[in-house]
């Protein structure tokens, strides 16, 4: 640990979780660009010993990382034999403040770990939704930051890079080129981030981004229809997950789909948005009770929260605005419009917290944009999505619009396949009469559930 009481990362290894194929590799570049020499682990390969060592209660993910992290410093051990030392590593695992079980995998982690002797003194750091990732639990106070912001552009650049996946993969004229377009996209950006990302000159990382769609769009068959689209909501690690979702959105392409799903950025943007709501919630609290200091602190903290809102929303526009001329991926939400749609409705409100606000209010936004269905991808007893899933089955059916709960535990669901085709059958039915001008209202029979 430093005098500051953060770990010292100096010389040793951060572990970061694959939640996403783009965001993980982007967020490992943003890392290095500060210094810290940061690397991606393998995911899947420790499951079974993720599931044995928890209970089943835990969330899905959960044992998906705990697998994951067992699982390469047992394969670094082996590969370095007695020269492996677990203090050489550092394990990197956020969390979450409120109801969500989510809070609790670190601290779930640091006690198994601690049962194997040769991993006990392998850190783990961590970044809280409570402060809005302050990242000066990594970081000095300068860095913090710079580093941030540079994060929170690796996030938005990896949404980019997903939503021309999603737009232009079902219309490839030769299977697999926007893949391996999008490939060397990710490799270049991942590498003009580790050279100039510190200085925080976003222009190259911006150009790339237009460079990519410009070049991904080339590759689509103009001539075929555009196919019924799918918008996903959920639980971030499960929706973000490949090997977790059991590679859904791939699939939904597979049966006639054009697949959106929500953003890494809509996450921050949620969490700095509720840290400003709870900042003024804090701020009349004290001064009605005339707690000066209290005051003090409510007011800074507001002021820091609207200005970190203000550049994010800035940053994303300005990602958006180069990529679009070339290539019209899907908007993303605004949090604040996500709210009103709560509250004018008295549906949910982002008071009580979890993402069951924003996956709720994503939901009904898809459907006002003329989306075909809807997938709410969550871990098995995931209460927060559970609550989702109560609201938007009466909402979407009133509505018309397909909807389809999609829990997973790491199990083989036999029915999975019949539950997909049904699901599109009714998307595309949909897509079809509404296209013609049909009913909305005799579209859409009650939802399957994957």
């Amino acid at each position: 640990m430093t005098a500051a009481g953060r770990p010292d990362l100096s010389g040793k290894t951060l572990l970061m979780p694959d939640m996403t194929p783009t965001g993980s590799r982007l967020l490992v570049a943003a890392l290095r660009a500060f210094g810290v020499n940061a690397v991606v682990m393998p995911t899947m390969n420790g499951l079974s010993l993720g599931k044995e060592l928890t209970s089943g209660k835990e969330c899905f993910p959960c044992q998906v990382t705990l697998g994951d992290v067992l699982h390469y410093l047992g394969e670094e051990k082996k590969r370095l034999g007695d020269s492996f030392s677990a203090a050489d590593y550092v394990y990197f695992m956020p969390e979450a403040g409120g109801p969500c079980r989510f809070g609790m995998y670190n601290t779930l982690h640091r006690i198994v770990l601690d049962r194997f002797r040769e991993f006990r003194d392998t850190a783990i750091v961590t970044l809280s939704t409570d402060d809005g990732y302050d990242s000066s639990a990594i970081f000095p106070r300068k860095s913090a930051g710079p580093f941030r912001k540079l994060a929170f552009t690796a996030m938005i650049l990896a949404d980019i890079l997903d939503r021309i996946a999603w737009r232009t993969r079902p219309y490839e004229t030769i299977p697999g080129s926007v893949d391996a377009c999008l490939t060397d996209a990710l490799d270049a950006m991942s590498r003009e981030m580790v050279t100039s990302g510190a200085s925080l000159d976003f222009g190259p990382l911006d150009r790339l981004a237009g460079e990519t769609a410009q070049k991904a769009a080339r590759l689509m068959d103009r001539t075929l229809p555009r196919r019924p689209r799918v918008g996903i909501v959920g639980e971030i690690y499960l929706r973000s997950h490949p090997g977790s979702n059991q590679d859904l959105i791939r699939r939904l392409e597979a049966l006639g789909g054009e697949v959106v799903n929500a953003s890494l950025a809509e996450w921050f943007n949620f969490v700095t948005h509720l840290n400003r709501r709870e900042s003024a919630e804090s701020f009349q609290a004290c001064l009605k009770d005339l707690d000066i200091p209290g005051l003090a602190a409510a007011a800074t903290f507001r002021l820091v929260s609207r200005l970190t809102m203000d550049w994010q929303v800035k940053r994303q526009h300005a990602v958006y605005q180069r990529v679009l001329p070339h290539l019209d991926i899907a908007a993303d939400h605004d949090v604040a419009h996500l709210e009103t749609l709560l509250d004018d409705e008295r549906l949910y409100s982002f008071a009580i917290g979890t993402e069951a606000g924003i996956s709720i209010a994503g939901a009904l936004a898809y459907a006002a944009d003329a989306f075909d269905g809807v997938v709410n991808v969550f871990p098995f007893t995931c209460m927060p999505s559970t609550i989702c899933s109560a609201i938007l089955k009466p909402l979407l059916l009133k509505q018309g619009v397909p909807y389809l709960d999609s829990p997973h535990d790491g199990s083989n669901q036999p029915s999975r396949d019949i539950t997909l085709r049904t699901f599109m059958h009714q998307v595309a039915r949909r897509a079809a009469l509404r296209h013609r001008g049909g009913s909305r209202e005799k579209t859409c029979p009650r939802g399957p559930t994957a």
